[in-house]
């Protein structure tokens, strides 16, 4: 909870999500670098101006995904725009590059100043599209130890989403929490079983009571719901809601963030 506390300032921080145009050397890659930094400028621009407490950049759109090993391609892009967004906001940033390339996130926020990243694959292993993900924090945190990177926030997702946890269908969302927080993360997040798909209150309200890390809810989350997430949870991460239409895919809206935000501020302050 301590390092959760010195990188964020705010109560129930809200990190909004900047999807990069598809990078260098993927399927889908249409546009040059200057235009992938250029966009993301743009949506780091609007998220400021709207009032939004961190930010964090993800792959989103390098379909399909490599199971770790992504090319140095593209955690050097990703350095790049992190580092751009930071120096120009100055506000909390974490770094997502997807699929489970957990040490070239911690390496791409090492380079570019970022406060935290989110790891898939952290305890346990787990199916997904890509394959099996198996699990890193061992191997994570002795790398984290030896780039000097220490005071780097390191988000664990845990029966995440988009996968299949048959093989550890024993092993409930308590205990994997449990065992999270025993190898040492630095914040728990839960999800939907798919993008944009709500967290489950009543899976929350149970790790709320029973674990001493900071719980985070990593999908789902709208205008309607966020009053209900905001008391049993530390931080919200949003992007889909902040889009056209409530699609990831679309471009930020402004109003959606801002709107957000205005009634994020309202809950803060009736806690008070």
């Amino acid at each position: 909870m301590q390092k959760f506390k010195s990188i964020f300032n705010s109560d129930t921080p809200i990190i909004g999500m900047i999807h990069l145009k598809a990078l260098p050397g993927t399927p889908k890659y249409k546009c040059d670098s200057s235009y992938i930094i250029d966009q993301a400028l743009r949506e780091a621009d609007i998220y400021k101006k709207a009032g939004i407490d961190a930010i964090m950049i993800e792959n989103m759109h390098d379909v399909p995904y490599m199971k770790s090993g992504v090319g140095h391609e593209i955690s050097s892009m990703m350095s790049l725009v992190a580092y751009l967004i930071k120096q120009r906001t100055n506000l909390v940033l974490g770094i997502q590059i997807l699929a489970g390339a957990n040490k070239e996130a911690l390496a791409a926020a090492k380079a570019s100043g970022a406060d935290f990243i989110r790891a898939e694959g952290f305890v346990f292993a787990h199916t997904a599209d890509e394959g099996i993900i198996e699990a890193q924090a061992g191997e994570l945190l002795r790398y984290r130890s030896q780039i000097d990177a220490d005071s780097i926030a390191v988000f664990t997702d845990i029966k995440k989403k988009h996968s299949s946890h048959a093989i550890t269908q024993d092993v409930s969302l308590l205990d994997t929490a449990k065992a999270a927080q025993f190898f040492l993360s630095d914040g728990l997040i839960i999800t939907g079983n798919h993008t944009g798909m709500a967290a489950s209150i009543d899976e929350l309200k149970t790790l709320k009571n029973q674990i001493d890390v900071p719980v985070i809810v990593g999908s789902g989350v709208s205008l309607e719901n966020a009053a209900s997430y905001f008391p049993l949870c530390d931080a919200m991460i949003i992007g889909s809601y902040f889009k056209d239409k409530g699609y990831w895919e679309n471009d930020l809206n402004y109003d959606r963030v801002k709107g957000f935000m205005e009634h994020i501020n309202q809950l803060r302050h009736s806690k008070l």
